[in-house]
């Protein structure tokens, strides 16, 4: 019996695995440039929604999908509900998609009015 089980043992700490690592490549930094970038824009949408927060915001070329931390990262910056709303001027910095014609980044800093929120700080490049 026990000979049965050992099989299905490895595939579900396999399949475990590769889910990990799905979610990582996610929620990374794998899809986006490694140059960071600054846009300015105006916020259209705004969720604080799991897996991780996220806005909308219009800037000259389109609207971009901005990607923040988890909630819990994003929280402990001080980016909390509240903090910004639609229509409110907006300047980010992070890394946008290796995909040229996709408009979405990753943000490591936020900032709205006079206010910064650094969501990433460790990643964050001065120049």
């Amino acid at each position: 019996m026990t000979h049965l089980l050992l099989p299905r043992l490895f595939a579900g700490i396999a399949i475990s695995i590769a889910a990990a690592g799905t979610a990582v490549a996610h929620h990374g930094f794998s899809w986006a440039e490694a140059e960071q970038i600054e846009l300015n824009g105006t916020i259209t949408a705004i969720s604080f929604a799991p897996p991780h927060p996220s806005m909308e915001v219009q800037a000259e070329d389109g609207v971009w999908t901005v990607e923040l931390s988890n909630p819990g990262k994003t929280q402990r910056s001080g980016f909390v509900e509240g903090v910004a709303n639609v229509g409110d001027a907006v300047t980010l910095i992070g890394n946008r998609s290796q995909d040229p014609e996709e408009l979405r980044m990753k943000a490591v800093r936020v900032m709205v009015g006079t206010k910064t929120y650094d969501i990433y700080p460790e990643r964050i490049e001065t120049n």
